[in-house]
């Protein structure tokens, strides 16, 4: 099922500042391709081709690893040789938690994959130190990186408070198919604040449909805009507390918040990019093309291209 459309006033011309032959510094491999997750939900057999497709287009820069559950490694393995003998980028989530991640380990190394990343999700009634002690069991190579799945209940705070001493960093839900899913901005902007203050450098995944901070006309749902919480990311560099981190996550304006991102000095962008690695999406045309709208990117990005 393809999501609904939102139209968004951008408000903002701004493209005569991008360079017309790049993707600029702070969206290189912003998207992660999560086109099997909700609510895309694209069969694997269709989000493998679009993904070599997206990572040979001239937006290329812009796309991050093909991300697959750990359940789909199987049906991954039934699709090699890949499109064009392509070595696929992947990310890998386990939702069971460390139990599984040596089984992922030993499938990506028998397929023509670079494994970049985990995403684990932490279990029921599992606390900080025996997550620690489970992921560091595993031996995980250091080329991989490693993002704990903070739940929003109890543990959060003593897992985050556990992260700067690993090489593990942080991945926060902000979104899914249920209204409550979605933390509201004072909830996402603690979790901002948290992460930034302990060094510990965070991606996030659904619910960022949109660039801008918006609601969604057929659900009502209240949706992060993923340039807001870029936003938010620099300001709490910049030591903003979690109240100002909050109207950043809730500001609306498209005009404003695009000339804001574009505005950010090269050291700026290179320090917010370092702490929000990036984030998960259905769809890698919905934020290529909203922000060619919003004049952060140039259109030649999308000339004579098909984008899934």
């Amino acid at each position: 099922m393809r999501r609904p459309e939102l139209r968004l006033d951008l408000g903002w011309a701004g493209a005569e500042a991008v360079s017309p032959a790049a993707v600029p510094p702070f969206a290189v491999g912003l998207c992660d391709d999560a086109a099997i997750f909700p609510p895309g939900l694209a069969p694997l057999a269709e989000a493998v081709p679009a993904h070599v497709r997206h990572v040979s287009a001239p937006y290329a820069e812009l796309v991050g690893p093909l991300v697959v559950s750990a359940s789909a490694l199987t049906e991954l393995a039934g699709l090699v040789p890949f499109p064009g003998g392509h070595r696929l980028d992947l990310a890998v989530t386990t939702p069971d938690g460390p139990s599984t991640v040596r089984g992922v380990l030993d499938t990506a190394a028998r397929l023509p994959v670079r494994l970049r990343a985990l995403e684990v999700a932490v279990p029921s009634g599992m606390g900080a130190a025996s997550l620690i002690e489970a992921l560091d069991a595993v031996g995980i190579d250091d080329a991989v990186d490693v993002f704990v799945e903070v739940p929003r209940d109890e543990r959060r705070p003593e897992i985050i408070a556990a992260l700067p001493s690993t090489r593990y960093k942080a991945k926060f839900r902000t979104g899914g198919v249920r209204a409550e899913l979605y933390p509201d901005e004072t909830e996402l902007a603690r979790a901002v604040a948290a992460v930034v203050a302990a060094g510990i450098p965070f991606k996030a995944t659904a619910g960022l449909h949109h660039a801008i901070r918006n609601t969604d006309p057929d659900t009502g749902f209240e949706q992060h805009g993923f340039l807001n919480l870029l936003l938010a990311t620099d300001a709490a560099l910049r030591g903003a507390d979690s109240a100002e981190l909050a109207g950043v996550l809730a500001d609306r304006d498209g005009a404003a918040i695009a000339a804001r991102v574009a505005a950010l000095p090269a050291e700026a962008v290179s320090s917010a990019r370092a702490a929000f690695r990036s984030f998960g999406t259905c769809s890698v045309s919905d934020p290529l093309t909203e922000m060619i709208a919003l004049g952060l990117l140039p259109s030649s990005l999308t000339e004579n291209e098909r984008i899934a």
